[in-house]
């Protein structure tokens, strides 16, 4: 399972890291720290040429440069990408990011626990759900998209 997390707190990204690492699941997580490498990497672009294309993306909306918000947009604008489940992952829980985020065709809405113990049990909610449940199109089947 290859997952991009798009988040700019290194602490955020560091803990999500340690709470998806698993052994048995085999989980490859690279991690993006702003909305334009995100889109780099996802339409492997420059230094990203070579990067596989990832099976579930785990997307900040308050984000430098681009924020999560034009980044889901343009992922579930480009037909090459638009297939990959995007899990909002953010600390607002504004009605308003909510109601965009679903309308931009947002896979689920989860808002970061600030307790150690919730956020470890929401990674662990997770990966039940997007490894072991969800069925997901198998990677053999997915033409990997041609971006020049």
């Amino acid at each position: 399972m290859e997952i991009l997390l798009v988040e700019d707190n290194p602490a955020d990204a560091r803990l999500t890291e340690l709470a998806l690492r698993d052994e048995k699941n085999h989980i490859k997580l690279s991690i993006a720290r702003d909305g334009v490498e995100a889109l780099a990497f996802l339409r492997k672009e420059g230094i990203y040429a070579q990067s596989k294309s990832p099976d579930f993306i785990l997307l900040d909306l308050n984000l430098p440069k681009k924020d999560g918000r034009e980044v889901l947009r343009e992922i579930k604008g480009d037909a090459r990408i638009k297939h990959i489940p995007v899990a909002i992952l953010t600390t607002s829980d504004a009605e308003s990011d909510i109601l965009y985020s679903y309308r931009m065709q947002a896979s689920c809405y989860l808002v970061k626990p600030l307790e150690l113990d919730r956020f470890i049990e929401m990674m662990n909610s997770i990966k039940r759900f997007w490894l072991d449940m969800a069925r997901l199109p198998r990677r053999d089947e997915i033409r990997e998209p041609e971006y020049h």
